[in-house]
């Protein structure tokens, strides 16, 4: 049995990065919306409530039945949480106070708090909240204030319920992670021993149980790290019971679906390569909005694996690469949270399609996968791939899609990509982004994500002594540690001025090439 957090959302964008904060520390958590609350056995050690756009004192604002948390559980509220647990223990909760937001002055008051152990006396915390706490409940006392704010951290006497009006799941809160170190490790008496190890362990455990003898699996490969890492993981749990297919959809890099299979002829795997590129093409004809492309695109991939799920004997069950942000960013919280966009592997299946989904990846962030897939043993240079979003290169060619806008933009993200392979940033002292802990030999290594993206515009340009009226593409590059949030990579300047001059010369269609310098947030990695 795992031990676990549970943590409620009550709408805030950054709540994933509170689960992505505690499985630092080695902490299993999972996410579930506020007004979800699954049946809390043995194994959950604590709760933690997240924070929300949401006033206390909005009459739609998130509503959470305390009493089946306060007294069996070790509590933290975090923002609207803190918020939350003043208002309805009858403390007083106001919007005419000071409001804070961004960058606030911590003073630890109570050194003696079991939240507050080993956090210095004054260090940096990152406030986002427009109401504040004029009055605490009964049996409540501060333990933490900033200038503007008397009561930015609180406890309840006589039990372990704790409450911040910041954030300290993210980055800019300096002793952040200490905090939910001493609630998850020291409050709640995690073991942190939630490793890789332990992960593939249980879960191939779990997936023998719930896949029943002579029943077959077929899963989509993509040559990416998430669909990699599933397919191993299933193959290691159920063997020659799973049937991966590799479905060229027609909107894949340059050879890519030649070099996908190639990749996988040692590994063990019982692989099938699935062309269905004009289906996709016919699919997406017409379409230029995200999401509508989006859709044409999952539709015909469940249509392929059903096409070729006939075929394979026993077929019972469709697994997929579906990891833990493609689930949140999907979800959303009605009326609440904003739904970021959809994922193709997530909408779910259409009804005629008699396959049951298994997600062997579903609770881990990006850089979980890549630890797992180094336990299983799996190659680096599958593991250190960069994300490659579901729907291709249909997302990177922004409006509609066509065989020639799919040639233009394979032919620059090519000469991009090969340009950060091949580029030697070892004098930089750049870390790597798939293993932070070493340093990065190339730029590909010391980027998270990198692609070309082809805009639905035309500009004019000048070639010898011809006018030109062609194509821009935008480069996009980051870096990250879980895609929940990115900053964009500073290139050394020789690096853009070759990939530039490369692209204009050498692919025909584009006169101009231009760097995206726009992080997330407030943009999203893709532009659609």
């Amino acid at each position: 049995m795992t031990e676990k957090i549970i943590i409620l959302d009550c709408g805030s964008q950054v709540t994933m990065l509170i689960g992505r904060r505690l499985r630092e520390l080695n902490v299993f958590c999972e996410i579930y919306p506020f007004n979800k609350i699954p049946v809390l056995g043995n194994e959950v050690r604590g709760v933690i409530i997240s924070g929300s756009p949401c006033s206390v004192r909005d009459p739609n604002a998130p509503q959470i039945d305390l009493s089946l948390l306060r007294g069996r559980f070790p509590l933290l509220g975090i923002c609207y949480g803190a918020q939350y647990l003043a208002h309805t223990g009858g403390g007083s909760v106001e919007g005419s106070l000071a409001r804070e937001y961004g960058r606030a002055q911590l003073r630890v008051t109570d050194p003696t708090s079991p939240l507050l152990k080993g956090v210095s006396q004054e260090s940096i915390v990152w406030m986002s909240h427009g109401d504040s706490i004029a009055r605490l409940p009964e049996g409540a006392r501060s333990i933490a204030s900033t200038p503007d704010v008397v009561n930015a951290a609180f406890s309840f006497e006589g039990e372990p319920t704790y409450a911040v009006q910041f954030h300290p799941e993210v980055y800019h809160t300096a002793e952040g992670l200490r905090i939910l170190s001493n609630f998850a490790l020291g409050i709640c008496g995690c073991k942190g021993d939630w490793t890789p190890d332990a992960f593939i362990e249980t879960t191939v455990r779990d997936l023998r149980k719930r896949i029943p003898e002579g029943e077959k699996v077929i899963l989509g490969l993509s040559g990416g790290v998430d669909s990699t890492v599933a397919a191993v993981l299933m193959n290691k749990a159920i063997g020659s019971q799973l049937t991966c297919i590799f479905v060229n959809n027609g909107l894949l890099r340059k050879n890519e679906f030649r070099d996908v299979l190639a990749s996988y002829q040692d590994m063990g795997l019982n692989v099938i390569g699935a062309d269905a590129e004009k289906d996709f093409l016919a699919a997406l004809a017409g379409a230029s909005e995200p999401e509508a492309k989006r859709k044409a695109i999952g539709r015909v991939f469940v249509e392929t694996f059903e096409k070729y799920a006939r075929r394979i004997e026993g077929a019972r069950w469709l697994a997929q690469g579906t990891i833990y942000p493609d689930v949140i960013e999907s979800a959303g919280i009605e009326g609440i949270a904003s739904k970021i966009k959809s994922h193709h592997n997530v909408g779910g299946l259409p009804e005629k399609m008699d396959l049951r989904v298994v997600e062997p990846l579903r609770t881990l962030f990006k850089d979980e996968v890549r630890r797992v897939g180094r336990a299983l043993g799996i190659k680096e240079e599958l593991i250190g791939r960069h994300p490659f979003p579901g729907p291709s290169l249909a997302i990177r060619i922004i409006g509609e899609v066509s065989e020639e806008k799919l040639a233009i933009l394979r032919e620059a993200d090519d000469i991009f990509i090969r340009g950060l392979r091949n580029y030697d940033c070892s004098a930089l002292h750049l870390p790597s982004a798939a293993e932070p802990s070493r340093e990065a030999r190339t730029l590909y290594e010391a980027i998270w994500q990198a692609g070309v993206i082809l805009l639905p515009i035309r500009s004019v340009g000048v070639m010898g002594d011809e006018r030109t009226y062609e194509f821009p593409v935008a480069l996009r590059a980051v870096v990250s540690t879980d895609a929940m949030t990115a900053d964009w990579f500073h290139f050394p300047y020789d690096f853009l001025a070759d990939i530039s001059n490369e692209i204009i010369n050498k692919v025909r269609g584009v006169n101009r090439v231009v760097y995206d310098i726009s992080s997330k947030p407030p943009a999203t990695i893709e532009w659609e």
